[in-house]
């Protein structure tokens, strides 16, 4: 709980720290798609807050057959949620490349004794940052958490991407 409270302690800060840096006449853009309890992201200025993402299932549930959706392990939801991340920055005009400060929550996977799957996660990410076609690596902090909103989550990731000028 004490590196939860400190993610969330850093994060309120950097928010704090961009909009007074900002000046009172940035504007303020939320993207607030349907009926959402939170934006999918906030825009400040030319800096884009993006809400933490979670995978999206590999094979949906099948309510006939009486079978659950099926998320997979700690890689398989690194990349669906990069992607859900990737998909979101390109909506809003931004690429990867943009990133400059990412913050992944993981959990451990009741599969491997609960134990947390760094290697799984990190490899999802060189799939989308240090590649030859985006060479870009942002700041990261990955903090180990109890659980997560989504009981089939074992991964989230946040993103602040700014928009070069």
């Amino acid at each position: 709980m004490k590196h939860v409270a400190i993610a969330i302690a850093v994060v309120a800060a950097c928010w704090s720290a961009s909009i007074q840096a900002a000046g009172p006449e940035t504007s303020v853009k939320h993207i607030q798609p349907g009926n959402a309890a939170i934006a999918q992201a906030v825009w400040v200025g030319d800096t884009l807050y993006v809400s933490g993402q979670t995978a999206s299932p590999m094979t949906p549930a099948d309510a006939a057959k009486g079978t659950p959706a099926v998320y997979g392990d700690t890689q398989a939801q690194s990349m669906s949620a990069f992607s859900k991340v990737q998909s979101l920055l390109k909506e809003q005009g931004l690429t990867m490349g943009d990133v400059v400060m990412m913050h992944v929550f993981l959990v451990g996977d009741a599969a491997k004794g609960n134990k947390l799957d760094f290697a799984g996660m990190n490899a999802a990410f060189t799939k989308f940052f240090g590649t030859r076609d985006q060479p870009n690596k942002p700041a990261r902090t990955t903090v180990q958490v109890a659980a997560l909103a989504s009981p089939t989550a074992l991964v989230e990731v946040e993103v602040i991407a700014a928009r070069a000028k």
